[in-house]
Formats: C-alpha cells, structure tokens, sequence
C-alpha cells in the first residue's frame, strides 16, 4: 500500500507514546492518575492465557512487564486496576497523535498505535535540511503538541536512521523537560560502546548469549569482532546486520502508507454515576448518534457493534455482535446497542459508557479478516 519510493531523510525521529493504553484509560477515568493499572485480556487477571499489553510505571515499580501473563501480574500485584483492550478507543486516540505528526508538514511511518518515524531532510533535495538545533526544536514541537492536542506524553529520538532513532528514545525517556535525545555518529561511541549488546534494537537475549559465547558482551566488543567472523557464527544475513548495526547503522528511509482507521469508538465519562438502566440506553445512544455522524461522513459502513460499560469501581466489560449486513442506519444500529447494553448485570453504578462501531473495508465491503461481510452470521 506504498504511496512511493522510499525516501532517504537527513534526520528520523522517532515519536514513541509514554504507557500508551494506560494514558488513553487515564484520559477516560482520570481517577486513574498515580494509581497502578494493568491493560490486557477482556480485564479479568484470572483468566488464562492472556497477557499484560500495558502497565503503568507504578505497576512496572512492582515488576509488571508487557508480555506477562496476567496471572502472574495479578500475583504481584492483587490490588491494581485491570482494565481489557478497547481497540476502538485506541485507534481513535492513535489517529488523532498521527494526525498531529501529519500536521507538522513532514512524511509519517507509523508502526503501531503508540509509535510513528518522522522523516525530516530529503537527502538529494536542493533545501538544506535543518541543523541540529532547529531538529531538536521540531523535536520538541512534537511533544508539545501531541500533549496539549491529544493529552498523550511523548519522547522522541533523533538520529540519522530509524534504527538509531529508536534507541534514542531509550535516552529521551530518562530525561526531565523536553523530553528529546539525539544519538548520531558523534556520540555513539561514547554512549553505547560499553553498553552490553543486547541494548542495540533488535538483539535479543538469544543472539546476546551467542555473541557472549564468543566472547563478545559488549557493542564494543562487538565492533571490533570482524564482519566475516559474525557470518560464520550468524549466517550473511544476520551477521552482516550486526557489524552494521553495532556501529550505528541502519535503515534511513521513510515509506509513506495510507491509514485507514478499522473501526471508531466513542466514551463517556460522567460527572455522576448512572444507576437507571433508561439513562444508561439514552446515553449509549447518543453515543451511537455522534460516532454515525463520523462514520457517514467518511462513507464507511458498521460490521459489528460493541459496548463497553465501566462502573463505580473501574469493572469493564465489553459486549460485542456482528451484523448480518453492514449498515449505517440509525434505526437498525440503535436495538443492538440497547440489547448489548441489557445484557450486562449491571447491579453497581456506572461511571462510563463507550461505543464502537468496526468497519467493513472501504474498497472490498469484507472485513479485515477478508471474509464477505454479508455471509456472516449473527453473533456475540
């Protein structure tokens, strides 16, 4: 889906989104503030097989980590908020942070929800590209925006590749204030050589092990380990990509792709907790009629349906059904958002309410999954 060429760029900032799911719950419940929270799963830290997608750095004091399972979170830390994925609410607020980096007037790579490459100088244009300090102020203007636009802290990494640009952000993440960190050529010695090799972007601690048993621990080490020596350990592949990478290269190129958002969700926090199941319905519904609005004037079409309800003491759940054919109808829309919501034992207030409508493809009428949306069948 490649709007172009990949383009060269002087400068790759690297904009990566602080606690990201956490932040957007935060924003909904600000409650939330300074209190541990775990994002993974549908909520529930009992079930199996799920993960921790997000922590908030109090949870990762307690020794939380993504990837986790959320047993053994919940192990650690019994008394945190759990909270499950709303992937509408973090599309929506992804968007928006992208929508910022767009405004800025330079090409965009997004790589997920919480992080996005920013190409700055076009190498073999006539236009000189920014100096150092004028980066770091474009640098800065990143974070000052995406923070009074969207409510969302973010760091950014600059460098001359993406590679070296993540690893920047490592360093913007520790700093106080602008939060911004460049790592180039200059000081890449300095700062990374006595650093195990496992801390360059993409070694892990397989690869870290091998190289450890070669004797090779640090990426100075690993820098004066020879190029043909890494491909007889690793392969050409892989052992040409380490004698690179150890030394500060990488990939400096920008490929621009369309976004198409998969679905929109639309929350509510109330100043005063819901307790009537009618005032609950009406304000679902209203929600409905504000996400239809948007969802109409980009001229998608609703495959499937969700509602989230949190209440007074942060339980959320969210019930979800297909639609036996797309549709953007209000009068078809609203029975199922009032059923979804009914289905819910709803015996303590509410203090949010959501709505989220996925989106069939734009192009083909299927769903992300590529199946015909109007075969399907009817469920939660």
């Amino acid at each position: 889906m490649s709007t172009g060429t990949p383009q060269r760029y002087r400068w790759l900032l690297h904009v990566d989104l602080d606690q990201f799911q956490v932040s957007v719950e935060r924003i909904r419940s600000p409650e939330l503030a300074g209190v541990p929270v775990i994002v993974g799963g549908n909520g529930d830290p009992t079930e199996a097989r799920k993960v921790v997608t997000c922590a908030s750095y109090e949870a990762r004091e307690a020794g939380v980590r993504a990837g986790m399972p959320l047993r053994a979170a919940h192990r650690k830390l019994p008394d945190a908020v759990y909270l499950p994925l709303d992937m509408g609410a973090y599309d929506t607020a992804s968007a928006e942070v992208m929508d910022v980096l767009r405004a800025q007037g330079y090409p965009v790579e997004v790589w997920g929800w919480d992080e996005a490459y920013v190409g700055v100088g076009p190498l073999g244009s006539e236009v000189d590209a920014p100096d150092d300090d004028a980066i770091a102020d474009i640098a800065a203007r990143i974070v000052d925006e995406v923070r009074q636009r969207c409510g969302l802290l973010c760091c950014v990494g600059i460098s001359d590749n993406k590679q070296r640009a993540k690893m920047a952000t490592g360093f913007a993440k520790r700093l106080e204030g602008t939060r911004v960190f460049g790592l180039d050529e200059r000081n890449w010695a300095e700062l990374m050589g006595e650093r195990p090799t496992q801390d360059l972007w993409s070694v892990g601690p397989r690869t870290a092990a091998k190289l450890g048993q070669h004797g090779v621990g640090t990426v100075d080490e690993l820098v004066a380990t020879g190029r043909d020596e890494l491909i007889g350990w690793f392969g050409p592949h892989q052992g040409n990509w380490l004698y690179v990478l150890s030394r500060g290269g990488g990939d400096a190129t920008i490929t621009v792709e369309p976004w198409v958002a998969r679905s929109h969700s639309k929350s509510r926090t109330f100043a005063t907790d819901l307790t009537r199941p009618g005032e609950m319905a009406a304000a679902a519904t209203d929600l409905l009629r504000e996400l239809l609005e948007q969802v109409r004037a980009e001229g998608r079409m609703p495959f499937r349906v969700a509602v989230t309800v949190r209440t007074s003491t942060f339980y959320t759940r969210t019930k979800s059904r297909k639609l036996p054919t797309p549709t953007d109808d209000f009068a078809a829309l609203a029975p199922v958002v009032e059923d979804l919501l009914g289905r819910f034992e709803l015996d303590r207030p509410v203090r949010l309410l959501g709505v989220r409508l996925d989106l069939a493809d734009e192009q083909d009428g299927t769903d992300r999954d590529g199946r015909d949306l109007d075969r399907r069948e009817v469920g939660e």
